[in-house]
């Protein structure tokens, strides 16, 4: 998948979920970070230095989990993490067994550290591969779907294990699919579309740009459905049993509702977005009975599909 005009900005000590649907260039972004392809145009910087140029500084603090684990399937789980660490000319000889038992036991694999990886289930595969990045101390994880076939108890293990980095100082940067590991574990994310970079920010902030659902109840319908089309909304009228209307709108926001800073009565804010206190007051400055007055926040999921028009797994 090409990528074009991708600009990640992630902070240091972030847990930063990287979204997209299957084929927008999620993979092929992570494997230029890492140096496993090369960009055409522009630059990759990762901790602060240029990639491939200055890969051999660059790696040794990195940890990565990409597109599956490959093992040695006729070697047990401890004896690859000991044959992948003999291969990295900056580990430690001396501390090597040390290491392999700690990365194990970080991801829950202690008990089956002498089984063959062919015995192994996918879910187990997976851990090893994130024990195997976890061999030295690394400043900046990348994980590419790392609860891919893992069963609850497995995905859960995970989401720990990813707090535990980045509560020790680690960036640690998570590709997936399943919105709902995302907004568990990530302070940030960014969402990609057709090998674009379309959002990106804290998870807070993603979640509240774009849009809200007002509704409001009231039997005074066609003064309400004035004030509020003096915000610049347009209000869809209904009338379900019993004597009171239901009004809905979209009510633009910004990064999150400017409730410090109301907008004036009957105006929008200078962002574009509306506080929705204004709208009650103005409301009530004009004579209408208020039964009902809610604001349902979009969701990740919904700036997702907005932004890509594709839906998302919400679960494994």
């Amino acid at each position: 998948m090409a990528v074009n005009s991708v600009d990640l900005a992630v902070p240091r000590g972030s847990v930063f979920g990287f979204l997209g649907p299957n084929g927008s260039g999620k993979t092929t972004t992570i494997r230029m970070m890492l140096g496993l392809a090369a960009p055409t145009a522009g630059e990759v910087r990762v901790l602060g230095l240029d990639m491939p140029r200055q890969l051999d500084e660059v790696l040794p603090r990195v940890g990565a989990l990409v597109e599956g684990p490959a093992f040695y399937p006729f070697l047990s789980g401890a004896a690859n993490l000991h044959r992948f660490d003999a291969a990295d000319r900056h580990a430690v000889p001396s501390t090597r067994r040390a290491r392999v038992a700690e990365a194990l036991e970080r991801v829950g694999l202690s008990h089956a550290a002498r089984k063959k990886v062919r015995a192994y289930s996918l879910g187990m595969k997976q851990r090893l591969g994130i024990a195997n990045a976890l061999l030295a101390r690394r400043e900046l994880l990348v994980l590419d779907e790392p609860t891919n076939g893992l069963d609850p108890q497995g995905t859960r293990e995970v989401r720990h294990l990813v707090r535990s980095l980045a509560a020790d100082g680690a960036t640690v940067f998570v590709s997936s699919h399943l919105l709902a590991e995302v907004e568990q574990i990530c302070t940030h994310a960014a969402i990609m579309s057709a090998g674009r970079l379309v959002a990106q920010g804290p998870l807070a902030e993603l979640r509240q740009a774009g849009t809200a659902q007002l509704r409001l109840l009231t039997p005074d319908a066609g003064t309400a459905a004035g004030v509020l089309a003096r915000f610049g909304l347009s209000p869809v009228v209904g009338h379900p049993d019993g004597a009171d209307a239901v009004i809905t709108s979209s009510l633009p926001v910004g990064a999150g509702f400017p409730a410090d800073h109301p907008a004036p009565v009957g105006e929008p804010s200078a962002n574009g977005s509306v506080a929705p206190e204004a709208i009650v007051a103005a409301l009530v400055a004009d004579g209408v009975r208020v039964r009902g007055f809610t604001v349902e926040r979009g969701s990740l999921e919904d700036r997702f599909v907005a932004l890509t028009g594709e839906g998302f797994d919400v679960a494994q």
